[in-house]
């Protein structure tokens, strides 16, 4: 079913002829004896109005001739058209929908709660109306599966899956494309157009979301004590090449073993360290 324009003219003048129908009708009616004129008049003016409807801005108006889709009418006003047409309003302004939390399972298999608020519009009004048996339940259900589909095609993040270049949390953008481009292709036999999709809620499941916190919080504390350790060798290397480019002390090997394990101690530690001043030699 494709939408088709139906052509329409002004209802103001064939709602003053209606008025003066009636009129005329109330004065013959007075003025003479027969009633087959004024009621014929009547049946006029009643047709005329039953052709008359008003279409409000971005609303449209369905016609169909017993059963038969006729076309659709758009253009705003007081508008008459054929009056054995039947005739039904639909919106064509933005909706908003605000998807409900779901609980889906990852690509990598974790529970995660996801939701999102859906922008659409019908654009085809034929489609909207013939085609599904209710448009508006049918956006309902499919944006629920598309976003059952995106849970389950990505994972959460990086620290699931560190081979995808493409996930839940860090790739917020893409991710929206994606539910944008597979709601369009779901909701294109409703003549509904998607204008905004955007993931508005994500996160782990409340059963795993504890043991998730303390794994990010490993992850942290882990690349933390890496940048760590990577500095404080920079740094006893560069001591080491120091003292020995300038010659300030001549060391073996033990005793620089003895001097990195130190340094690493003093700058690895989480802790302040308490020197101990060495009153002696190097070998005391």
């Amino acid at each position: 079913m494709q939408e088709k324009p139906l052509t329409s003219i002004s209802g103001y003048v064939l709602l003053l002829v209606a008025v003066g129908c009636l009129i005329a009708a109330a004065g013959l009616g007075i003025a003479l004896k027969s009633v087959v004129i004024p009621v014929l008049l009547v049946l006029l003016a009643i047709i005329l109005f039953m052709g008359i409807t008003v279409i409000n801005p971005n609303e449209a108006v369905v016609c169909t001739f017993f059963g038969d889709y006729v076309g659709t009418m758009k253009q705003g006003g007081l508008r008459w058209v054929n009056p054995l047409y039947s005739k039904t309003k639909i919106s064509l302004r933005a909706r908003n929908l605000n998807g409900q939390t779901l609980k889906v399972n990852d690509k990598m298999g974790n529970p995660v709660e996801i939701a999102a608020v859906v922008v659409w519009q019908v654009k085809d009004t034929a489609r909207a109306l013939f085609d599904v048996d209710n448009y508006v339940n049918f956006v309902q259900v499919q944006s629920e599966a598309a976003v059952r589909k995106l849970a389950n095609s990505y994972a959460y993040d990086h620290m699931e899956d560190e081979t995808s270049s493409v996930t839940l949390r860090d790739s917020t953008g893409q991710i929206n494309v994606f539910l944008e481009q597979e709601l369009n292709e779901r909701l294109e036999r409703a003549g509904v157009d998607i204008i905004e999709a955007r993931v508005s809620h994500l996160a782990y499941s409340s059963e795993i979301a504890g043991a998730m916190l303390q794994r990010q919080q490993a992850s942290a504390m882990i690349a933390a004590r890496r940048l760590i350790v990577e500095g404080a060798v920079g740094m006893v290397e560069m001591a080491l090449e120091r003292l020995e480019k300038n010659g300030v002390v001549a060391l073996d090997e033990e005793r620089k073993a003895a001097m990195v394990s130190n340094l690493l101690v003093v700058l690895c530690g989480e802790k302040s360290v308490s020197p101990v001043v060495n009153a002696g030699t190097l070998y005391n």
